[in-house]
């Protein structure tokens, strides 16, 4: 399959004449992905995912790694991490990085432990592709997280992307996505950016209580769930 963001990231990381990113949507024109956001340090890091491993405890199950940037800071801080990414590519640069426990995994196929915090920036929650995956996922994700435990994730209301004009037919924040590198090409695919309201209620729906952490003016926000039993 290919693997046009793994192959971006591991051609940075390697120094191998890295091209330009691109990601195409159906609701205006491309845009550049700057590789580099993948490796930035804490200090580099907008206040939300600071904020967010500020609140990590214990061991971390970091969904969506990348090339490891959140698992490489909170292993420094001595937190146990587990850095899970489908992307074979990226996880031989996390290896690289120096991060610890890399899984090159899907996260709906994979349940081998059970964590203290799991970990999803970057609207990592999209990849659950739209409404009924994302119940699917966080009931999921309700087997991996240890009693007490904690999920992290930010999403964005994209109501703003439509003005006034919201399409019909399906949740507005269902936004379709292809990836562009050099010569690669993934298929369309779908990725979820979801409003607050509409989480609260999927969340309450799927046995987790829910507390916002923060909102940005970019109509940002970050989320913790934790178990209701």
């Amino acid at each position: 399959m290919p693997d046009p963001l793994g192959q971006a990231i591991s051609d940075f990381y390697f120094k191998n004449s890295p091209g330009r990113l691109w990601i195409h949507n159906k609701y205006g024109e491309k845009e550049e992905m700057p590789v580099d956001i993948y490796f930035r340090t804490y200090q580099d890091m907008p206040l939300l995912e600071q904020l967010a491993l500020n609140y990590c405890q214990g061991s971390v199950l970091d969904i969506g790694a990348g090339a490891g940037s959140h698992a490489l800071y909170l292993q420094g801080l001595g937190n146990p991490v587990t850095a899970l990414e489908i992307s074979p590519l990226s996880c031989d640069v996390m290896t690289q990085r120096g991060v610890k426990n890399v899984v090159n995994a899907d996260i709906m196929s994979w349940s081998d432990q059970q964590f203290d915090t799991i970990l999803m920036l970057m609207n990592g929650i999209g990849l659950s592709k739209n409404l009924q995956g994302l119940k699917s996922l966080l009931q999921h994700l309700s087997k991996l997280v240890l009693p007490g435990g904690q999920l992290l994730f930010d999403s964005s209301d994209v109501a703003y992307l439509f003005d006034s004009d919201i399409p019909q037919g399906r949740y507005y924040g269902e936004i379709d996505y292809r990836y562009t590198y050099r010569k690669l090409n993934t298929e369309w695919f779908s990725w979820l950016y979801v409003d607050y309201p509409t989480l609260s209620r999927v969340a309450v729906q799927t046995g987790w209580k829910i507390e916002r952490l923060m909102e940005d003016d970019h109509y940002q926000f970050l989320v913790r769930l934790t178990r209701n039993n």
